[in-house]
């Protein structure tokens, strides 16, 4: 699994990468998850549907990424405001 996050102006940038099946990478992989909702972040996993369109689904835990995902995408929340 990787985690990728958005970083405006340059794209997808790898944070982590691990595999969950492994209990010392899933801990690390758990730690980065939580460090980057901490940090304001959000997280999504890539889909695709029967008809080949593509998606992605809100995940706040990472007990909620499904088991067959290969990553995970963290991006920051829309700035705004009372103006």
């Amino acid at each position: 699994m990787k985690f990728l996050r958005m970083r405006p102006g340059f794209g997808e940038q790898l944070i982590a990468e691990g595999d969950p099946a492994v209990a010392e990478e899933h801990e690390a992989l758990v730690e980065e998850f939580r460090r980057q909702l901490d940090q304001g972040m959000w997280a999504a996993v890539p889909t695709t549907s029967a008809d080949g369109r593509r998606q992605a689904e809100m995940v706040r835990a990472f007990d909620e990424i499904p088991h067959d995902t290969s990553r995970v995408i963290f991006f920051p929340r829309a700035a705004g405001g009372a103006i």
